[in-house]
């Protein structure tokens, strides 16, 4: 018989994200995204500029189709790195009256004790990250995402403006970055 509780809360890393946000709610989000073991599969950087493989080309292509899936995201100042990208996404929902979804109706239906899974950053993200991986699988190119992402829910106009510098001067700074090898 299998002991369901054995490793619970065991051998998982805590999770990094902000327990008391909505990561479906209206905001701006500052992401990174890494390739697996921090492979240079999208690219090169030669003094200071991003040359894209046909790999980074995709990811370039599929961010920029995420609004066409996500229809309430907007997007702002996006990077391809060699083995990252680094993007800011915008929540901009309408204000809902009801709800979201209509099986959420349901009286009695089971409930996921994370909310829906469905208009948040974690499905916007699975989402680009699957496009990339598809493309990758198409053109037979052996590729991988790291499991997890960062994320940062960006707080003020200040810190919004520093982070688009960050994003659109990464590529010239790319020999101090850490995720450089």
């Amino acid at each position: 018989m299998i002991n369901i509780d054995k490793y619970r809360g065991k051998y998982r890393i805590p999770s990094a994200r902000w327990t008391a946000w909505d990561y479906g709610a209206n905001a701006a989000y500052f992401v990174t995204i890494c390739t697996a073991e921090r492979t240079h599969d999208f690219g090169t950087i030669d003094n200071g500029i991003m040359n894209l493989s046909l790999l980074g080309q995709s990811a370039r292509d599929c961010w920029h189709e995420i609004p066409a899936h996500f229809p309430f995201v907007e997007l702002d100042e996006f990077v391809v790195m060699p083995n990252h990208v680094h993007g800011i996404v915008v929540f901009k929902k309408p204000d809902m009256v009801e709800t979201q979804n209509i099986a959420s109706l349901q009286r009695g239906a089971p409930k996921n004790k994370f909310g829906p899974q469905s208009q948040n950053l974690a499905s916007v993200i699975r989402g680009y990250k699957i496009g990339v991986t598809q493309f990758a699988r198409l053109n037979k190119i052996p590729f991988t995402w790291q499991a997890r992402y960062h994320e940062h829910v960006i707080r003020s106009s200040e810190e919004h403006a520093r982070i688009q510098r960050y994003i659109l001067t990464n590529p010239q700074t790319w020999d101090k970055d850490t995720n450089y090898r």
